[in-house]
């Protein structure tokens, strides 16, 4: 299950802005790729949003969600795109994963008089397994990083997910890699009082993801009393929101649906 975005499209997307290192571990340097609203400042306290990519916790590249990133910061936010371990090139487990996003989390917050950012508007994004890894950051308990200062939260202020991966439960996806602390790590079984407000991408034809997952997400976060907004794209597949083949119809789809929730939250200006 790899998400990256076309060749075609990623060859048009502007690098980062910036680049910094948010965690080191077991001699890896893990790194933030920052993308910066024109007129930034460091003293700003602009909205911000970190992403994961997708890979089924087994690759991806950050580049994935640069373009997502690119519009962001052109609408005022300072949008980050972050690097997390993944098994085929660091060995790990679903459970390094969800560690490293909430380190993300808790650094952006920590550094954001440097980042220019505001902590309390801080939400988190992803695709397909980074999704997971964005949501359990919101919902999990535990799997905190040792040695972290856990008196800054981990915990982000609204979700973005693009067909996640939130159901670990024995039918869910992934079960097998996460069966023995499955009930801990599943975002859907992990819902509470407190979940963030949160937007779900996903087409009606994803095998992995199936549409009925994103409605019984919906429906628990409702019975808390919570916002859960369930965009569903007839006939689309999983990583329908890439770009494939030099077309961007669905990025362009889902950009604009996340522009519109952002905008609900005040994240964003609405649109003249």
């Amino acid at each position: 299950m790899s998400l990256s975005r076309g060749a075609e499209k990623e060859a048009e997307i502007s690098a980062a802005d910036q680049e910094v290192v948010y965690k080191t571990v077991g001699g890896t340097k893990l790194k933030l790729h920052v993308f910066k609203p024109e007129g930034w400042k460091a003293s700003d306290e602009r909205p911000a949003i970190v992403f994961f990519f997708g890979g089924g916790w087994n690759g991806g590249s950050p580049k994935q969600f640069f373009g997502q990133c690119e519009h962001l910061a052109s609408r005022g936010m300072v949008a980050m795109s972050a690097e997390y371990r993944v098994k085929s090139r660091n060995k790990t487990t679903p459970r390094e994963c969800v560690m490293d996003g909430k380190s993300a989390v808790r650094w952006i917050r920590q550094n954001a008089k440097t980042l220019g950012i505001d902590p309390n508007q801080l939400a988190a994004g992803g695709g397909s397994a980074g999704g997971h890894v964005a949501a359990a950051t919101a919902n999990a308990k535990g799997f905190e990083e040792e040695g972290e200062d856990l008196s800054v939260s981990s915990k982000p202020d609204a979700l973005v997910l693009f067909n996640p991966v939130f159901d670990n439960g024995p039918k869910g996806y992934g079960h097998a890699r996460v069966k023995d602390y499955w009930e801990e790590i599943s975002p859907m079984h992990n819902i509470n009082p407190k979940s963030p407000p949160t937007v779900v991408f996903l087409g009606t034809k994803d095998h992995l993801i199936p549409a009925a997952t994103g409605e019984a997400y919906k429906k628990r976060m409702e019975d808390e009393g919570r916002r859960c907004d369930l965009h569903l794209y007839e006939g689309q597949g999983h990583g329908f929101f890439n770009v494939k083949k030099g077309k961007s119809e669905y990025f362009d789809k889902t950009v604009s649906d996340m522009d519109d929730f952002l905008v609900s939250l005040g994240y964003l200006k609405k649109k003249d």
